[in-house]
């Protein structure tokens, strides 16, 4: 038989449209998956950045002023001492806020070029102290740039 049939004929075009259609389908959702993953990590760098912290909110804070080291190292709750602070200060630790809670505040400048703080908080090395500012946070890191510092009185 040279001709097929009506029906064999038929079922040859449908065979051949279906896999026409499937192959036309993978193309369509590979280009689709092929340009969402080309976007997708520009798209959570951005949405990473534009949720970082860039004006700060305006915090009283209440803790100790201790050397990072310490705060990091020894899982201290509070300093030694007052000498042992100033001593790992003058040495050249950054000096850092430790709250009640245990989170760490990095002191920082607003100021560009920025400047260490160690001066700003070396006369209340190892004490307990009240400072307010804005704070900053970013990548699990918390920061203050500090307005205004003072001893904090116990009131019993």
């Amino acid at each position: 038989m040279i001709f097929p049939s009506w029906p064999q004929w038929l079922a040859g075009v449908f065979r051949k449209s279906c896999r026409v259609a499937i192959e036309v389908h993978f193309w369509v959702v590979g280009d689709v998956m092929r340009m969402a993953a080309k976007w997708a990590v520009p798209c959570l760098l951005v949405a990473a950045l534009w949720g970082a912290d860039t004006k700060g909110k305006t915090a009283t804070l209440k803790g100790y002023v201790l050397d990072s080291a310490c705060a990091f190292t020894k899982g201290l709750e509070k300093p030694i001492s007052s000498q042992c602070a100033i001593a790992c200060a003058k040495a050249g630790s950054p000096l850092v806020l430790l709250t009640a809670d245990g989170t760490i505040y990095w002191p920082i400048a607003d100021t560009t070029p920025s400047s260490g703080q160690n001066d700003k908080l070396l006369p209340f090395a190892g004490q307990k102290v009240t400072a307010t500012g804005k704070v900053f946070e970013r990548g699990g890191s918390r920061a203050m740039v500090i307005e205004k510092i003072e001893p904090q009185t116990d009131s019993k």
